[in-house]
């Protein structure tokens, strides 16, 4: 048994009790190597059930053949094949784009807890890190590939990580293996083929252990990342704190809370905070984050980011994305035409709890001037009752408001008349929970 075979079944050991084992199988040299010791190793010892998924992109004319291959290769190796095809949105980068859309099609195909295995390896780690440090990445960003992260419902595992190139090129011709050369690796308009082309040969040429030594690094700047996420949940702890509207299914945090910690640690914290909901700025573009921490108690500043905004409201900070951020057509519905739950058009879903007495019972969206009779308390100018409430400025033109002609009655999950109390009536509503944050 080789070194590389038994430096896989090592990185594998944990993942033995997987309902399936997926391999992301391109066809290239590094999967085809995978793929066949994963067989190999099937053959001798119960392992989970392995299957391949090859995702056709369909970018290049060459890779039109690229689907019968892999389907050769795996029925000799008596494996099941599922060819995902997709279609890639350009955008900056190319290349970005196609990434997103193959790992967007790995995770739809990943029951719970499966384990999809990729077979990035050492040489992979080492030109990443050089390529992010060119780019000026951070900490979390040169920690580059880690061995294992959840994806959809299951885990991408590397179990190749600690394997170099050159190994799986000698395993893969004393094996006879056949696979295929990707021309586009060969373009080194491609930052990353200029790197491995170029730059990583001469670095070998002075110091023969520079992929090592780099992918050494990686692995200190991991250990480093995990420290920090570590820092970052104690901080969290401190400042999730408690808003005023339980009922309101959006991220936040208590801005003092944050606020009292250093600028480093602020970052750290946002940092970690928002990684699941949306791609990270720039060093730069962190001076968004300034001017809404340090605007005026009057003033609602936003941080729009890649992927939502974050938005500063009664002492707390809260991420919008999704519908959050899409305008709302007005409305004005009977209550009578609907049953006891609707659909709101971009704006979650309204409950009519009780029954209504006699009246002209309407639904509509705030525009001003509205008042309400509140129980023991008299008429209320509905801004001051919603400024009272700590109401978040970006929910109050989503909140349905319950009129009876043109008398507001009620205000979903906050207050009602005394006459909706009366009959026992209650408007309850579960306003949109934005995006389900990054997949890929």
């Amino acid at each position: 048994m080789t070194a590389l075979e038994l430096r896989l079944r090592q990185a594998l050991q944990s993942w033995r009790a997987a309902p399936a084992w997926r391999v992301a199988f391109s066809g290239g040299l590094d999967s085809s190597v995978l793929l066949h010791v994963l067989a190999d190793w099937a053959r001798r010892e119960d392992l989970p059930p392995i299957s391949a998924i090859h995702v056709h992109h369909g970018l290049q004319p060459a890779a039109n053949a690229w689907p019968a291959h892999c389907a050769s290769v795996c029925e000799q190796l008596g494996i099941p094949l599922d060819v995902a095809r997709v279609q890639v949105t350009p955008g900056a980068s190319l290349e970005q784009a196609a990434r997103r859309s193959r790992y967007q099609a790995f995770s739809e195909r990943l029951s719970a807890g499966d384990v999809l295995l990729s077979a990035q390896h050492r040489d992979d780690q080492a030109e990443t890190l050089l390529f992010r440090v060119l780019r000026g990445a951070g900490v979390r960003g040169l920690a580059v590939m880690p061995a294992s992260r959840p994806l959809g419902q299951g885990s991408l595992v590397r179990p190749l990580l600690d394997c170099s190139r050159a190994e799986l090129q000698a395993y893969a011709q004393s094996h006879g293996l056949a696979w295929i050369e990707d021309p586009s690796n060969a373009d080194e308009r491609f930052s990353r083929n200029f790197l491995r082309r170029q730059v990583m040969p001469l670095l070998a040429e002075r110091w023969p252990q520079a992929s090592n030594s780099l992918a050494r690094s990686a692995s200190h700047l991991s250990e480093a990342q995990q420290l920090l996420d570590e820092l970052a949940e104690m901080d969290l702890l401190g400042a999730r704190g408690v808003s005023a509207c339980p009922w309101l299914p959006l991220p936040s945090l208590d801005l003092s809370a944050v606020t009292a910690l250093s600028d480093a640690r602020q970052r750290n914290l946002l940092r970690h905070w928002l990684a699941p909901l949306s791609r990270m700025p720039d060093s730069d573009h962190w001076a968004g984050w300034c001017d809404l921490r340090d605007a005026g108690l009057d003033a609602a500043p936003v941080w729009r980011l890649a992927d939502g905004e974050l938005h500063r409201a009664d002492g707390r900070l809260w991420w919008l994305s999704g519908e959050w951020l899409q305008p709302l057509d007005a409305i004005d519905l009977p209550c009578g035409a609907f049953p006891e739950s609707v659909e709101l058009p971009g704006n979650g879903r309204v409950h009519l709890l009780g029954e209504l007495p006699q009246g002209r019972w309407h639904l509509r969206y705030r525009q001003g001037g509205e008042s309400l009779l509140v129980p023991g308390r008299g008429r209320r100018d509905l801004k001051r009752l919603l400024n009272e409430l700590r109401v978040p400025a970006f929910v109050r033109p989503r909140l349905p408001l319950l009129f009876d002609g043109d008398e507001l009655m009620a205000v979903a999950n906050l207050s009602q008349s005394s006459e909706i109390e009366a009959c026992g009536a209650r408007l309850y509503w579960s306003p949109p929970i934005g995006a389900q944050g990054l997949s890929w």
